[in-house]
């Protein structure tokens, strides 16, 4: 059924809970798999006798054939049905997470992760544009808070599963633990989610957009990660050409994987330059900050996962209000001050090296930073969502989800090299520990100008209306 004949969901009913559930289980696997691996990068390193380069691999894989391919799984979503393409990508992502605990060296564990990318393509933005879809345009802010917040318990509580399963069981399990979530993911979904999708998507593949969107991200990340090395230009010409071929046959193309038309309403181009910003620092900061406590903190796995759990107590009881107050008061201030408290957040964390105390040098800085989090998601995600017709709703999800999955996969593969990491130094305790301070400072400075870059281009509605103010640029 189209969203107009779906869109009568309530939120506080049945199906409603049934949606948010598996909208939420859904996506919160595919965000705990993109956190949970942070925690396990040493335990991997030191098991599988990884280099740095492999390891951020690790990491960039997932995030490459997600960022590279969520607006393929976004505009599918809208075509077959967004509750069946979710459904298909919830049991893609099971196998290759079954694939990844069973690999036995860091090159399959990689391609498996590439894998596990793909179903997580397939299934987030899927997961929200059933809400889009399903819930009353009145009740859809307070879903998205909901989703929002649930989902970002799953992105943050990532690494204190993860080091609880290292430490007590392996590293192979924070990967086939997803097999048990997804089945009961797929339960919930095929037995009360009802189906919606687009009337006017697209009936054409666009094989050629998606090839182009992997090789751009591709070569920028090998680029990235082996600058000076051999190939490394060669990669980075790639990566210039194939972006800008994938611009040519996005606008040229009859039907292109991606409506380049979505762009021109300011408020959407504005937030999603600010998500690739946001989510730039925090896929570096979750990256470095772990490592740190690790590495030089002298932590355990399960300890420095357990150090994270302030942002997971702040997404709990905060985001969904987060997104209350943004339908009150306009998205502006939060997403033009959430940055700036979790940039101050950033800066406490500091203090983190090799005499580390929590109360004093982790808990302060962490427990700010989520404060910041919890109050720009879900006002973020609203905003994208509302600046995108509601047809669009699968593309739109997909545009934001690619940005911030690109932003976290650039800032991972350029800040080590960046701050003189490389090789075998990320377990060098003297060489990590220089190389972590700079690392936060240019993540705080990232969040600063994302929320400096919302002040001066994101408009509350009630503003526009009575500025007149147009939205194409």
């Amino acid at each position: 059924m189209s969203d107009s004949e779906a869109s009568r969901v309530r939120l506080g009913t049945p199906t409603g809970r049934a949606v948010i559930a598996a909208a939420t289980l859904g996506s919160g696997m595919a965000l705990l798999d993109g956190t949970v691996v942070n925690v396990a990068l040493k335990t991997i390193g030191e098991d599988l006798d990884a280099s740095l380069a492999q390891l951020q691999w690790v990491t960039n894989g997932y995030l490459l054939s997600l960022a590279s391919l969520i607006l393929l799984g976004g505009s599918l979503g809208d075509r077959f049905g967004r509750r069946r393409v979710f459904v298909l990508g919830t049991w893609w992502f099971a196998i290759a997470s079954l694939l990844c605990g069973l690999a036995p060296n860091p090159e399959v564990l990689i391609a498996a992760r590439v894998l596990q990318g793909v179903g997580g393509a397939l299934l987030t933005p899927g997961s929200l544009a059933m809400i889009q879809g399903a819930f009353v345009p009145d009740d859809r802010p307070k879903a998205i808070g909901a989703w929002s917040g649930l989902g970002g318990i799953a992105a943050a509580i990532g690494p204190f599963v993860g080091g609880v399963l290292i430490d007590y069981a392996s590293w192979r399990w924070i990967f086939l633990v997803n097999l048990p979530l997804a089945v009961v993911t797929v339960v919930i979904a095929q037995r009360w989610v009802p189906e919606t999708r687009d009337p006017h998507a697209s009936t054409h593949f666009d094989l050629a957009g998606a090839l182009l969107a992997v090789a751009a991200l591709g070569g920028t990340t090998y680029a990235l990660i082996e600058w000076g090395g051999r190939l490394a230009p060669y990669a980075a010409v790639v990566s210039l050409l194939a972006g800008v071929a994938f611009l040519v046959v996005e606008r040229r193309t009859r039907e292109p994987m991606l409506r380049l038309e979505i762009f021109r309403d300011r408020t959407f181009s504005a937030a999603n330059a600010m998500t690739l910003l946001v989510y730039a620092a925090l896929g570096a900061i979750m990256f470095f900050l772990t490592l740190q406590l690790q590495t030089v903190g002298d932590y355990g796995a399960l300890a420095a996962g357990l150090a994270t759990m302030p942002v997971t107590v702040c997404m709990l009881f905060l985001a969904a209000k987060g997104g209350e107050l943004g339908a009150r008061i306009g998205p502006r201030v939060p997403m033009s001050f959430g940055p700036v408290v979790m940039a101050a957040g950033t800066l406490l964390l500091l203090g983190v090296d090799a005499d580390v105390v929590y109360w004093t040098d982790v808990l302060p800085g962490i427990t700010v930073f989520g404060l910041g989090l919890a109050l720009m998601v879900a006002p973020l995600t609203s905003t994208v969502l509302a600046a995108a017709p509601d047809e669009h709703a699968g593309i739109a999800s997909g545009v934001n989800n690619a940005v911030a999955r690109a932003g976290s996969l650039l800032a991972v593969a350029a800040l080590p090299v960046a701050v003189g990491l490389g090789g075998e130094e990320y377990a060098d305790p003297v060489a990590f520990d220089a190389a972590y301070g700079s690392a936060m400072l240019a993540c705080a400075l990232l969040l600063v100008v994302g929320g400096a870059l919302s002040w001066f281009t994101i408009r509350n509605p009630q503003d526009r209306t009575t500025l007149g103010v147009r939205e194409d640029t």
